[in-house]
C-alpha cells in the first residue's frame, strides 16, 4: 500500500465533505471543489472527521492511485479553507506588471503589452510593478496560470533577466569571452 495513502484526511471546523460512490463534493469558507474518484479506491469516511483511502486489489496500480487520491483530496480541503497562492517576480529593466479590470498588464521587452485574462476561480494581483500573486482555491489550476505568466518570458541564462518563481534560483551561464 502507498505510504501517502496511510494517512489519513483530516476534516477542519468549516469544511463540509460529502461523499458519494465515486465522487466527492468540500465545501468550505472560500469555495465548493469536486473530483470523481478513479474505481480502484475507496474512500470511506470515519469518526465524522477523518477520511481513509484504501487500494482494490482487482485494480492494477491501486496502490499509487490511492496515494494520488489522498494527496488531491488534502489539496482540496486545503484549499476550500485556507487557499492556494503562488508569487511571481519580474527582473529585468522596464519589466512591469499591473492589474486593469481584471486583466493581468505585462510590460516584458515585447514591442507590444502582454494581456492575460485569468481563467474563472483565480484571481491575479500585483502589490508592486514587479511582483505577481496569483491566488485561488485549486492547487493544479494556481500552478498552471502561474506557468503559463512565467512562459511569456522565462529567465534567460545570461543575465537572469524574465519572469520567475519568487525564490527561484536561476542558473547563469558565463558569457563568450574574447
Amino acid at each position: 500500500m502507498s505510504r501517502i495513502a496511510k494517512y489519513p484526511v483530516g476534516i477542519p471546523e468549516g469544511v463540509q465533505v460529502s461523499l458519494d460512490q465515486q465522487s466527492i463534493s468540500v465545501q468550505g469558507s472560500k469555495g465548493t471543489l469536486q473530483h470523481q474518484i478513479h474505481r480502484g479506491v475507496h474512500v470511506s469516511r470515519r469518526d465524522d472527521n477523518l477520511l481513509t483511502f484504501t487500494p482494490r486489489d482487482e485494480v492494477p496500480n491501486a496502490d499509487a492511485l490511492a496515494g494520488t487520491t489522498r494527496a488531491v483530496i488534502q489539496n482540496m480541503v486545503t484549499g476550500v479553507s485556507q487557499g492556494f497562492e503562488r508569487r511571481l517576480e519580474l527582473v529585468g529593466v522596464g519589466y512591469r506588471a499591473q492589474v486593469k479590470d481584471g486583466v493581468l498588464l505585462l510590460s516584458l521587452g515585447y514591442s507590444h503589452p502582454v494581456e492575460f485574462r485569468p481563467p474563472q476561480g483565480v484571481a491575479v494581483e500585483a502589490p508592486t510593478q514587479t511582483e505577481i500573486v496569483v491566488k485561488g482555491i485549486d492547487k493544479q489550476q494556481v500552478g498552471q496560470v502561474a506557468a503559463t505568466i512565467r512562459s511569456f518570458r522565462p529567465p534567460e541564462p545570461y543575465k537572469g533577466k524574465g519572469v520567475r518563481f519568487a525564490g527561484e534560483a536561476v542558473v547563469r551561464k558565463v558569457a563568450k569571452k574574447k
